[in-house]
């Protein structure tokens, strides 16, 4: 109750100083639906290179809008890469850097149980500007495992929500179908347990998109109904191990064909949502809706497009995402094109759709994303003007604890270097994509101020998230 108590007070004290009306906002503002994809790797759509599976529908979504090739996520795996699009931050802020787990192993990593409810909210801010908010799908910022007292979704500005385990109030459960050897498959009696807040409903795993997909098209259609404009999350979490996808689908059962079939599923399933919102003229006009995947692949199961790394390390494979935006604002001239020269972050997404929505940031919020809003609708290619840093997460070492503690991109120039100044990663992206050539003895200066810069930030970023 403290939790969203303190929620509630912060979101009236920043309605205030911001001047925001709370209703009545004018019909132009956008819709937007966000899609976010988990454990997606960035060469796994047929529109980003993909071989494996067709995937029609978001193909479609690509080729009407604009595909991104140089999007990151903020961190190499689940829960920080969701703080960074839902604050426009940093997540070590926050002190999430890896996936939150039970209390025991989120003391011994040394990350909070919880996103904070006075963290910035994407959500918040376009509800004090008269949005209908509504979270679908995976939530992962607090309410997993064993912490049944972290703040409910609706504390972070969402009018309702539905998700699976790792998050508090309506869920979504997935009945799994036994293993091989008989086991059944189980999440613990703990976090599954309806005394971590319901209610519940229990479906077959490869129908839990399905489920999503309704709710999300039930949020849009309640928005219509009381003359609001919506923002709507559909964090969808069946890519993530293990898959089972729907029979008929499974191909020879193996781990990678149940994966295959997974997103052939789930792209049919976004087909509807995508479907219903270009019939619907309000809708197919003033909605603007983004497609990503939170990080990169886990291994053996999605591919890369050729990335080096994969879901836990800050090697391109693990941190670049696919970044589709479909929008009636996007010029014709350029619907179907790809945008290969602005490098987007996750934590941009906040600050950007903000300035196209019209609604200003509180008094007091600093981003340190960027408002890249021009180019998602396809209004120009800015060149970013500051650098991005990663944190890898603490319990992501490595084998032989050989991954770089920290990342840093600056313009073409991509630094991995760990803590201690040591084993410093030099690449040029622009001509070695794939992190192949290690040019650190040819660039000493380069090495010098990229090493120094990200190494202060961490340390900086530490220290105040200490304080919190």
């Amino acid at each position: 109750m403290k939790h969203l108590l303190l929620a509630v007070l912060t979101a009236l004290v920043m309605c205030l100083s911001a001047g925001v009306a709370p209703a009545g906002e004018p019909a132009s503002r956008p819709n937007i639906l966000f899609v976010l994809i988990d454990d997606m790797g960035y060469g796994d759509l047929s529109c980003f290179g993909g071989q494996r599976v067709e995937t029609p529908a978001i193909d479609r979504l690509a080729g009407e809008g604009l595909r991104f090739t140089q999007f990151y996520a903020n961190a190499p795996i689940c829960s920080p890469s969701r703080v960074a699009f839902t604050t426009g931050q940093y997540p070590n802020r926050w002190r999430i850097t890896s996936y939150l787990d039970n209390r025991q192993a989120n003391r011994r990593r040394g990350i909070a149980d919880w996103l904070a409810p006075e963290a910035p909210s994407l959500a918040r801010f376009l509800a004090q500007a008269g949005y209908h908010t509504a979270h679908v799908g995976k939530w992962h910022m607090g309410g997993q495992r064993d912490v049944g007292d972290a703040p409910a979704i609706t504390a972070y500005g969402f009018a309702t929500s539905l998700t699976n385990f790792e998050g508090l109030g309506e869920r979504l459960l997935p009945v799994f179908e036994p293993h091989k050897d008989g086991r059944e498959f189980d999440h613990g009696p703990t976090r599954m347990s309806g005394e971590l807040g319901g209610p519940i409903r229990w479906v077959e795993r490869h129908k839990v998109t399905e489920g999503f997909v309704d709710r999300a098209l039930k949020e849009m259609k309640a928005a219509g109904e009381s003359g609001k404009p919506f923002y709507v999350n559909l964090w969808l979490d069946d890519v993530h191990s293990p898959c089972q996808a729907p029979p008929g689908l499974r191909g020879d059962g193996s781990p990678v064909a149940n994966y295959l079939g997974v997103m052939k599923e789930m792209d049919r399933q976004l087909g509807r949502v995508f479907d219903y919102i270009r019939s619907e003229p309000k809708l197919r006009e003033n909605t603007i809706v983004l497609l990503a995947s939170d990080n990169g692949p886990e291994r053996g199961l999605g591919v890369t497009g050729g990335l080096r790394g994969s879901k836990g390390n800050l090697y391109e494979g693990g941190i670049r995402s696919p970044l589709i935006v479909w929008s009636a604002r996007i010029p014709k001239s350029a619907a179907g094109s790809k945008n290969e020269k602005t490098v987007l972050a996750a934590m941009d997404v906040a600050p950007s759709l903000l300035a196209l929505a019209g609604v200003p940031a509180p008094e007091g919020v600093a981003f340190d994303g960027m408002d890249m809003g021009e180019a998602l609708v396809g209004r120009a290619m800015p060149q970013r003007g500051t650098p991005i840093m990663w944190v890898r997460p603490p319990d992501r070492p490595g084998p032989n604890n050989n991954w770089p503690d920290l990342a840093i991109r600056d313009g073409d120039w991509k630094l991995l270097v760990n803590r201690d100044g040591s084993r410093t990663q030099l690449f040029n992206l622009a001509d070695d994509r794939a992190e192949k050539t290690n040019v650190a003895d040819e660039h000493p200066k380069i090495v010098e101020r990229l090493s120094r810069q990200v190494i202060e930030w961490d340390r900086s970023i530490a220290g105040e998230a200490k304080s919190k």
